[in-house]
């Protein structure tokens, strides 16, 4: 049947923030469970770039490369004695109309169409990211630098935590799940030594998340990224 969606999702920033997991229980998906690091609850603002996008292996004019900007949290559900390891979108941001149509409509997701940029530079050994978008009339941003330095992702670590999760859920109703697989190798990552997000997360996510206009990441990442895949979807069903 061959993979819905092929890409490249490169230099993914992502700044992690504790949570009390009741304000995500409203967004869990049937037939999951919140999956937490040490205890903890997490959401993830994450920015990133797609590259050579193809659907159903064709590449859409002007629709191959662009940004996108979403807020997610982590989620589990246990198959047999497996557990699937996944997440869960609150809201995803791109730049182009027929993406977000085309998810919204097969994926069941929460995508937004905004105007959107980004830059990456290097200089004497400093890797700097920004990812920017426009929402309403405020432009929003989340920017970073690191080293150039591609590290391994350390087993057991906070790092693979956030970046191996390999299966997306998208709730349809308290009786129905979306589950899709995302396929790529396992990331490498930069040490980030500086970071700057200007984010009204009321006005892109809602009241419930209007908490994190006062908060600080508890950790920012940058990941390398790779070729993925994501894989035509299945429902779940009670």
């Amino acid at each position: 049947m061959g993979s819905f969606l092929t890409a490249e999702w490169r230099r993914l920033a992502i700044a992690n923030y504790s949570i009390e997991p009741h304000i995500l229980s409203k967004y869990l998906p049937y037939g999951t469970e919140l999956d937490l690091w040490e205890g903890k609850c997490y959401v993830s603002l994450i920015g990133f770039l797609f590259k050579n996008t193809r659907l159903k292996g064709i590449q859409v004019p002007f629709h191959a490369h662009f940004e996108e900007v979403n807020l997610r949290f982590y989620v589990r559900r246990k198959e047999g004695d497996v557990w699937k390891r996944g997440v869960v979108f609150i809201k995803e941001i791109v730049p182009k109309y027929a993406l977000a149509f085309i998810a919204n409509l097969f994926y069941r997701e929460n995508y937004q169409c905004m105007p959107m940029k980004h830059a990456w530079t290097e200089d004497q050994g400093e890797l700097k990211v920004a990812y920017h978008w426009k929402n309403k009339d405020s432009w929003q941003s989340f920017e970073l630098c690191s080293s150039q330095v591609l590290l391994a992702i350390a087993p057991g670590s906070k790092v693979e935590f956030i970046t191996e999760h390999y299966w997306g859920y998208a709730l349809f109703n308290k009786a129905k799940t979306y589950e899709y697989e995302v396929k790529h190798p396992r990331w490498m990552h930069y040490t980030v030594t500086n970071y700057k997000i200007n984010v009204d997360f009321e006005l892109n996510y809602g009241a419930d998340f209007a908490f994190l206009n006062e908060r600080k990441p508890d950790s920012v990442m940058l990941a390398e990224g790779s070729l993925v895949s994501v894989e035509n979807k299945r429902i779940l069903k009670k």
